[in-house]
């Protein structure tokens, strides 16, 4: 027997998936900050509506009382992570981020998909 005691999660901000996904935020946020000027409102615009949306439906999706509307914005989140992933290819390949820094913020990606996929999968197995 563990003696780990498992904290009841009270709040959205309890969640691991907003946690790490509140990391990949600030990632996002510091390095589109080296962005050329002219992305303003362009590709920096778009990332950083991005990845605010997948904090912003996890926190949603969370405060929510069926499982069905969980299930719905937890998909929504997923849907802004596959849009900031694609967003970050384009970054990578026209030379506004290096193959590390591109590296760290892609795992942070692949982090809070698996995540998200584990709240997705609670709420498609639960009625109410």
């Amino acid at each position: 027997m563990t003696n780990e005691i498992k904290q009841k999660i009270k709040s959205f901000t309890d969640l691991n998936t907003w946690k790490k996904g509140h990391e990949l935020v600030l990632m996002v946020y510091k390095e589109t900050e080296n962005f050329p000027e002219k992305e303003k409102f362009g590709l920096v615009g778009q990332m950083r509506r991005s990845v605010i949306s997948i904090t912003s439906n996890t926190a949603e999706g969370f405060s929510r009382k069926t499982s069905k509307d969980k299930y719905q914005f937890y998909l929504m989140a997923q849907g802004s992570l596959t849009e900031l992933q694609n967003q970050l290819l384009i970054a990578r390949d026209v030379g506004y981020l290096n193959k590390e820094k591109f590296q760290k913020i892609a795992e942070q990606t692949v982090i809070v998909n698996k995540l998200i996929n584990g709240l997705k999968r609670i709420k498609k197995n639960t009625k109410y």
